[in-house]
């Protein structure tokens, strides 16, 4: 493991004992990935933001390519300052690892969170991504106390069906902890799916991984009471 990491595993290791309140987390479940593949991606938003700030006490939409292609966000949320922070591929220990770039410098008002399909496709069990999730949110609580924290629930897709069942139980581990902790799950993955219990197939892109139009329109509309 080399320095950065432990420092990273480290550092969560301390916000999990330091905050009151957030359950425990298992050390295995914890940031351990180097995120230094993204940099490309983080430096653009940074030179970004050095041109045009996105305002204090903004509402950041963080995670992967879901959130990346949200190209209508501004559009879907019209009147609030949503900023999108989204970076395709990437997992939710990598939102941890890069908090302090992509998050803390706009001190938001309210952080709107999706990620763990890609973990949980890359072999991770659905209790190591919660893990990561929980650190997270310690994390945002121990920066933001006042800000609010909303988990997107991992959503449903073709591509991925065959791994449905570790989706639901992240998705059932994060819900609980969202409703003992102060933080709002939004669970869209019923409302992705059709009378036979399949994904909707007309919500998704060719590829049968990223939404459609289509999509977004039912992640706004389960939004709207949230983002605020």
């Amino acid at each position: 493991m080399n320095r950065n990491v432990l420092n990273s595993f480290l550092f969560s290791c301390l916000l999990v004992c330091a905050v009151p309140g957030p359950a425990q987390v298992p050390t295995n479940s914890v940031a351990r990935q180097d995120s230094k593949k993204w940099e490309k991606e983080i430096a653009a938003f940074e030179a970004s933001d050095r041109t045009n700030p996105p305002p204090k006490g903004c509402i950041v939409f963080v995670g992967s390519s879901s959130i990346r292609f949200w190209s209508s966000l501004k559009q879907d949320f019209p009147g609030l300052p949503v900023v999108n922070r989204g970076f395709g591929g990437s997992e939710l220990a990598d939102s941890v690892n890069l908090a302090d770039r992509i998050i803390f410098p706009y001190q938001p008002r309210e952080v709107v969170i999706y990620a763990g399909a890609n973990d949980l496709a890359n072999g991770k069990s659905p209790e190591v991504v919660f893990g990561d999730f929980v650190v997270l949110y310690i994390k945002i609580h121990e920066h933001l106390p006042r800000a609010r924290v909303v988990l997107i629930a991992t959503a449903p897709n073709p591509s991925r069906w065959s791994n449905v069942e570790n989706m639901r139980k992240f998705n059932a581990l994060s819900r609980e902890y969202c409703r003992k902790h102060g933080a709002f799950f939004v669970d869209v993955f019923p409302l992705m799916l059709g009378p036979d219990g399949q994904p909707k197939p007309d919500i998704f892109r060719e590829d049968r991984l990223h939404m459609n139009a289509k999509g977004y329109a039912i992640w706004k509309q389960a939004l709207e009471r949230y983002v605020r």
